[in-house]
């Protein structure tokens, strides 16, 4: 039995990718929710004011927080 030993390094760079691409997939309602919203304020649906802009962002960061978990991204 042959058995191939590989560097921890090497492994690395792969999981850190399986792990961003599996919390973007997992962020996509979100996104599209932002989406949403930033559409309806262009067609004049929804009110353009950066109050309820940042209201609209801070109530979906915190369901995204919640429902993800670890796997949220963080907000800076």
């Amino acid at each position: 039995m042959v058995t191939v030993m590989y560097p921890q390094t090497a492994k690395a760079p792969a999981l850190v990718e399986m792990a961003r691409l599996s919390s973007d997939y997992l962020a996509l309602p979100f996104d599209m929710a932002r989406e949403q919203y930033a559409k309806s304020v262009r067609a004049g649906l929804v009110e353009r004011s950066l109050i309820a802009s940042a209201r609209f962002e801070r109530t979906l960061n915190a369901l995204e927080q919640l429902t993800l978990g670890f796997m949220a991204r963080r907000c800076k």
